[in-house]
């Protein structure tokens, strides 16, 4: 169980009432929901050795320089201790079986490479091994258009792609471009060794252990248990988190997560540990939280600093699934223009344990549609803890028709809720909410305000079609039409100058996620 949210004899209720939520399976195939490629690094580099592996008619006691001299398995390319610039190509349309374990490192501008050669991917199948590939205290590391399966006969601690640093220092430098993870039957065991599909660990004991230059791009990864896309650490402890694991706190620098496709996991989405600017962007998650006993996140960052999160869209989280959480030890996390949909255990959730600070971490300019649904132990916006500090979350649309509450805060926090909208049940939904700051929001179906609001706005906000959007990209419906109570009634608050749609962001905005010109019909710029 996470630190510091609800004591397991809660969870234990709250499980036994869930109801699975399985919708159609996503495609495994192609960038999340037609989001545009944008890698970070330029794959091209001073040529060193090439090998060739090929599991279906290779031989081992071959040279493995060319396609027709190609080693047969993975142990003979394990052998081989890789220098800067080396490539190690794996022929496409075969299975590899077992655990591809490289040695030696690149070096700046020299990376090794591994990648399929051929019309088609090569597999690495794990067959039940902890790792399919395990990158163990080696740096300067890419992988690129390779497919990787991890399925045992029973469930245990292993992962898909595995990148483990044990008392190593700082390593620097690992791509994980265009890959496919799948069927990885892990454990459902909580941080800091979790099973799952891409995952690095920071690990040891004696030397402070950390990551630099991390990039997951273009990737698939689906039905693993339980993370998704995970950098963890052993390295934790700092004033933010004094009782976290380790004696030091060691940052992951220059972490990018983007453009990637996470769904059917049994636990949680996307997550940061110990980042340090970490940017998670264009990513789309659905269908986490699928097999887990706890509650689990969509996208989250934990004791790290300034963590974008944008123009993600997370989906369909079996309760208690919550698509975006401001968790312990975190500072100045950003969330902004993202969308979810269907998140049973809803769209936010903020806590810090005892000891940890939480603090200055900002969500605006999100849409949330249909999260919460049902849920009778979770609002829209939810928080069992204290001491969370200076929390802003300005100018999101909140459709939840079906949602019987739109906040449950339990405990004294400081934050301030400004420019939003909030659509309940047409029944009526709640708040239960006796700490937080309301200023210039819209609520409809909301029979009592929050007791601490001011420059309330009630009735329809007029929507152009609330309820429609699918992902991020067709958003449309969240328009404001001319008329609409919500045009030009907010308050000026700090934003990064644009809206969820791109719009700028005018002197005077609008309440909710859309600052553009009102709309008769037709799109929405």
């Amino acid at each position: 169980m996470r630190r510091g949210i609800v004591p397991g004899s809660v969870w234990a209720g709250l499980i036994a009432g869930a109801a699975l939520f399985v919708p159609a399976p996503a495609s495994a195939a192609g960038p999340a929901h037609g989001a545009t490629a944008a890698p970070r690094h330029v794959i091209g580099h001073a040529v060193g050795t090439t090998y060739y592996v090929d599991c279906a008619a290779g031989d081992d006691s071959a040279a493995g320089t060319g396609p027709g001299t190609a080693w047969r398995t993975l142990a003979k390319a394990g052998s081989r201790v890789f220098a800067p610039g080396d490539t190690l190509r794996l022929r496409g349309g075969t299975t590899c079986t077992g655990t591809l374990a490289p040695r030696g490192s690149g070096s700046p501008g020299m990376p090794v490479t591994i990648e399929s050669y051929g019309s088609d991917t090569a597999r690495i199948d794990g067959g039940g091994a902890s790792a399919a590939v395990l990158l163990h205290n080696v740096q300067y590391y890419e992988l690129k258009n390779i497919t990787v399966t991890n399925t045992g006969t029973a469930p245990a601690q292993r992962a898909g792609i595995r990148v483990l640093l044990e008392d190593f220092g700082t390593g620097h430098h690992y791509v994980l471009s265009h890959v496919t993870v799948r069927d990885v039957n892990g454990t459902d065991d909580r941080y800091p060794n979790p099973s799952g599909g891409i995952l690095f660990e920071a690990g040891g004991a004696s030397v402070p252990t950390g990551f630099s230059d991390v990039h997951v791009t273009g990737s698939q990864v689906s039905h693993v248990d339980r993370v998704g896309i995970g950098l963890t650490s052993d390295w934790q402890r700092r004033a933010e988190d004094p009782t976290g694991p380790g004696t030091v706190f060691v940052p992951a620098d220059g972490v990018v997560i983007d453009h990637n496709t996470v769904t059917d996991t049994g636990g949680d989405g996307i997550v940061v540990f110990n980042g340090r600017q970490a940017k998670v962007e264009y990513n789309t998650v659905s269908r986490y939280n699928m097999r887990s006993k706890d509650y689990n996140i969509g996208a989250f960052a934990w004791n790290s600093d300034h963590t974008l999160f944008a123009h993600n869209t997370v989906t369909q989280g079996h309760y208690p699934g919550i698509a975006f959480a401001v968790e312990g030890g975190n500072t100045g996390t950003v969330y902004e223009y993202n969308y979810s949909r269907d998140n049973e255990g809803g769209f936010l959730y903020f806590c810090q344990a005892d000891g940890q600070i939480t603090k200055d971490g900002v969500v605006r300019y999100n849409i949330s549609q249909n999260d919460a649904a049902g849920a009778k132990d979770f609002g829209l916006i939810s928080s069992y803890c204290t001491g969370v500090a200076n929390l802003h979350i300005d100018n999101n649309t909140f459709y939840a028709p079906n949602a019987p509450s739109m906040v449950k805060i339990s405990q004294s926090n400081q934050v301030a809720m400004r420019n939003n909208i909030f659509v309940g049940r047409s029944q009526g939904s709640d708040f239960q909410d006796p700490y937080s700051c309301y200023q210039h929001n819209l609520f409809e179906h909301i029979p009592a305000l929050p007791p601490h609001n001011g420059h309330s706005v009630t009735g329809d906000p007029l929507l152009v079609a609330p309820g429609t959007a699918t992902w991020a990209g067709d958003a449309n419906g969240y328009a404001l039409k001319a008329g609409s109570p919500a045009l030009y009634a907010g308050t000026p608050v700090a934003n990064d100058g644009q809206d969820f749609f791109g719009n700028p962001v005018p002197g005077n905005p609008s309440i909710g996620a859309f600052q553009g010109r009102p709309q008769y019909r037709g799109p929405v710029r």
